[in-house]
């Protein structure tokens, strides 16, 4: 298994939930939420705070959740993710960025955050956080059982027209 610190990423319409690992990429640990700038604003303060992230924590690597549905279908939400994951692979760049399968994150994250007796009312304030963590430790777990890395790397690369030649 590769060693070094993993950034992990739940993006969602108004927060960002931030993880990280530990240098043996082990364990995740939460690190912060993130209030989300204009979802159309790539270059916002949450953008600017991960990119400082990963430099301060020297990231191996940013694992971002792709929310799909419990049938693998990919709707808007996921979009959305495959966008910001594309933007923040442009920022940081050349640390790679991938995505990962984050079905139900969101509702482990809430039932956990209930479980170690926190009230539902104050979920909000770090369920992204709890969501991230899930991603990544998922993401960590994942990767030490089967020897390579998790997901799918995303790619900054605009792709080809049919049609074009170059």
């Amino acid at each position: 298994m590769r060693t070094g610190v993993r950034i992990g990423v739940d993006v969602g319409a108004a927060r960002v939930g931030l993880s990280r690992s530990d240098p043996a990429g082990v364990l995740a640990t939460p690190v912060t939420t993130l209030v989300r700038s204009d979802p159309d604003d790539v270059d916002g303060d949450d953008m600017r705070a991960l990119v400082d992230a990963v430099g301060e924590h020297r990231a191996l690597e940013v694992v971002v959740g792709l929310p799909r549905s419990l049938s693998g279908e990919e709707g808007a939400a996921a979009g959305h993710a495959r966008c910001y994951a594309t933007a923040l692979a442009r920022a940081v760049a050349p640390v790679p960025v991938r995505l990962v399968d984050e079905r139900l994150t969101t509702v482990a994250a809430h039932r956990n955050l209930h479980d170690s007796g926190r009230p539902g009312r104050r979920h909000r304030e770090v369920v992204d956080q709890a969501a991230a963590v899930l991603i990544l430790q998922t993401a960590l777990d994942h990767e030490r059982a089967g020897g390579a890395p998790p997901g799918e790397l995303v790619t900054t690369r605009k792709p080809r027209r049919k049609g074009t030649q170059g």
